[in-house]
């Protein structure tokens, strides 16, 4: 039987439990926790969703048609300029899906047809990188690499390669205005594969040259213009209202993967104003020290 202190004292403890709240262990630090991260999250949602970017409209867009005269001045060729072979519009081409995928492409002529087909080709995409690797060659800070249907699938490998007189080789890429440009051009010796293609009438020159050696533009840039005119209505494949020519007409210089050099670079006129970025590119007159041969 209970004693009558037992269930007082029960009673006491009753009659001070009452109106007493509930908390959590650790008192308002979980809940607090809980509800900033949510802000957080909702927040952050909120500004992703507000900042995103808009499609890139800059040059090159898919309505552009651009042509660019290339060449690659290597020093075991002394009297040539290599082109790339292959006509990437031939669906037997093992690149043709490279070609159907930007609209990038060459038609054994040294000159890029740049034509977007779609976004992977447009704006800050167009660069040097993605057309050499529509044709699967690599070019990196230190090494040039063509792939087996290329130029006998050569390498050229800084502090490796030598040229004649057992002289080392650089890697640089010199880029023109145009070719009226009369310029020396502004000459790059890293970051290659990134060069921005955003104008219309580029000249590019690709070089594995012993240092100081100076670069020239390819003899057929004088040409650019008629070589470009082949295809300027070209259109993507499937589409027949406008199928243009891929043989260059009434071109004097002849197809092949290499072209006799010209004696002196073939710019007439005053140079174009466009010019390229100038935060990756070195100085004409001082690019060369800027870098040395690996080993």
């Amino acid at each position: 039987m209970v004693s009558s202190s037992a269930t007082k004292r029960a009673a006491r403890l009753a009659q001070k439990g009452k109106g007493k709240r509930v908390r959590f262990q650790g008192g308002t630090l979980f809940p607090m926790l809980v509800l900033a991260i949510l802000v957080i999250g909702v927040g952050t949602i909120v500004y992703a969703r507000a900042s995103v970017p808009a499609a890139d409209a800059s040059p090159p867009t898919i309505e552009d048609h651009w042509h660019m005269a290339y060449g690659f001045s290597l020093c075991d060729q002394p009297d040539t300029f290599v082109q790339l072979n292959g006509n990437l519009e031939d669906q037997t081409n093992p690149h043709f899906n490279d070609y159907n995928r930007t609209g990038v492409h060459s038609h054994d002529d040294g000159v890029i047809h740049w034509h977007p087909f779609t976004a992977a080709s447009v704006g800050k995409r167009a660069d040097l990188g993605l057309f050499l690797e529509n044709y699967g060659v690599e070019l990196t800070d230190e090494r040039l690499t063509f792939p087996s249907d290329q130029n006998e699938g050569k390498e050229y490998v800084e502090g490796e390669t030598k040229c004649p007189g057992d002289e080392d080789g650089e890697l640089s890429v010199t880029v023109w205005s145009s070719p009226e440009d009369t310029s020396s051009g502004d000459r790059y010796v890293s970051g290659f594969d990134d060069i921005k293609l955003q104008k219309n009438s580029l000249v590019l020159t690709i070089s594995f040259q012993p240092r100081d050696t100076p670069a020239t533009m390819p003899p057929w840039a004088a040409q650019l213009e008629e070589l470009g005119a082949v295809d300027g209505g070209q259109t993507a494949p499937g589409d027949t209202t406008n199928t243009g020519s891929t043989t260059p007409a009434g071109s004097s210089t002849p197809s092949g993967s290499t072209v006799p050099s010209a004696s002196s670079t073939p710019a007439v006129g005053e140079p174009s104003d466009a010019t390229t970025p100038a935060t990756t590119v070195a100085p004409a007159t001082t690019a060369a020290s800027a870098t040395t041969a690996a080993g």
